[in-house]
């Protein structure tokens, strides 16, 4: 794992995120698959994030589009 998203996980669990951070994290581990790696708890704040529209998931459609 990168050393900076290990920081970023470490940096989240602390509660040491702004809400801009908080989100832009979230982006970041669903748009690379890492959320699923994770425990459930990183689903259950994606599918929060998900459903309020701060998040946006990568359909099957886009990953085809950036290969």
């Amino acid at each position: 794992m990168d050393n900076d998203i290990a920081e970023q996980i470490e940096k989240f669990e602390n509660g040491e995120m702004t809400e801009e951070e908080t989100i832009d994290f979230f982006q970041c581990i669903s748009d690379t698959g890492l959320v699923w790696h994770l425990q459930g708890m990183y689903h259950r704040y994606l599918k929060e994030f998900v459903d309020a529209g701060l998040v946006i998931l990568k359909t099957r459609e886009d990953e085809i589009k950036d290969e």
